[in-house]
């Protein structure tokens, strides 16, 4: 912005605009926009508990910095949105804490151009950091009310390369298939073999596996049409209910009933 020298008054209502423009962003229309005042504590929120903790793609700190948390949480919660903590969203399901999440994204080694798999969609929120990383996100979430107001979030704050559907994602998503990259959110005590089957060759699985209490993430890699697995740290999530669930049960009574 230029101003004429007419006068001391004009000078300084050039600087005051000057300084109210700067206080305003503008978006990729560039339109202007009111600042983001949860901005800085994502800032925070990335440094104290990802950067301090270990997590070094920087792709994936800009993730962090970037989905609003808050928007994904339920009413009366979004003062913890960005500490790290897990946060109880309703169907006895929780959002897993960021770094978590962060330590999961980071292992899946996302590319800009891979096809995504996420079973357990939940508040969404893990969906929509990958969504900042990868070409899309398909995502399946058993719980029907939560994938609602997922899907709806995730509408509302503009992420167009995520896909949803309420379902079991022990079968995983067929007619897309198959996936660069799948992520579980959830636990199972065994791997589903239709996400091994449904897993490229040579592409990535971070999955926990466990009982309720005895987890532990793994990273898979398929390589002639096998999963070789890495530990990497023990974890505990919610564990993966419905076929997943039901074969653990039948499994249990199995090694009871042999003598």
């Amino acid at each position: 912005m230029r101003c004429c020298p007419r006068s001391k008054s004009w000078i300084l209502l050039c600087a005051l605009l000057g300084f109210l423009a700067s206080l305003r962003v503008f978006n990729s229309q560039g339109w202007a926009e009111e600042p983001d005042p949860t901005a800085s504590a994502r800032a925070r929120m990335v440094q104290r508990h990802l950067v301090e903790r270990g997590i070094k793609d920087p792709r994936v700190l800009d993730a962090f910095r970037t989905v609003p948390r808050h928007l994904y949480l339920p009413e009366g919660t979004s003062r913890q949105a960005y500490d790290d903590e897990s946060i109880p969203i309703g169907e006895g399901q929780t959002i897993t804490p960021p770094f978590d999440v962060a330590f999961m994204t980071e292992a899946l080694q996302p590319k800009p151009t891979d096809k995504v798999y996420e079973v357990g969609t939940g508040s969404g929120y893990q969906a929509s950091i990958l969504s900042r990383l990868v070409k899309d996100v398909y995502s399946v979430e058993i719980k029907e009310p939560l994938g609602k107001r997922a899907a709806k979030v995730i509408k509302e704050v503009g992420y167009k390369n995520i896909h949803t559907r309420i379902g079991d994602g022990y079968a995983g998503w067929p007619e897309e298939a198959p996936f660069d990259a799948i992520i579980v959110t959830c636990a199972p005590e065994a791997i589903p073999q239709p996400l091994v089957d449904q897993l490229k060759e040579g592409g990535r699985m971070v999955v926990p596996v466990g009982d309720r209490f005895n987890q532990m993430v793994y990273l898979g890699v398929k390589k002639d049409g096998k999963l070789t697995l890495k530990e990497l740290r023990p974890t505990l999530f919610v564990p993966m209910t419905g076929r997943a669930q039901r074969e653990a049960i039948e499994a249990r009574k199995k090694n009871k009933e042999q003598p």
